[in-house]
């Protein structure tokens, strides 16, 4: 993740085509060492491609990856809809399970610059 952001920072930046040396000098402004071996690796990946098509590419990779977002709005709907007596309950247990894992979630088991 930190060498795409710091190509795409250098790109923004008016740098077409940005280096080793130059995503090199983003990451140690920012404090993060680089690490030469995924940095040459992520170079010859992003070698002769525009950011279009790298957008594009990796957008069709992410359609196929589970949002979660239905399933959230579903829920919601099914717990309108039941108007009985145990669909309090249910909706309590559920919100107290939500936020347990929000909590468990904060930082996912990474950093922005790891």
């Amino acid at each position: 993740m930190r060498y795409i952001a710091a190509y795409l920072l250098l790109q923004i930046g008016g740098n077409a085509s940005p280096d080793a040396a130059a995503i090199k000098k983003v990451l140690e402004a920012g404090g993060v060492d680089a690490d030469e071996e995924r940095l040459s690796k992520f170079l010859a990946e992003v070698s002769g491609k525009s950011i279009d098509e790298l957008v594009a590419a990796g957008s069709s990779k992410l359609s196929s990856v589970p949002s979660g977002g239905a399933v959230a709005s579903s829920g919601g709907g099914a717990a309108a809809g039941g108007g009985g007596g145990p669909a309090p309950e249910a909706a309590k247990e559920e919100e107290k399970k939500e936020e347990a894992k929000e909590e468990s979630d904060d930082d996912m088991g990474f950093g922005l610059f790891d």
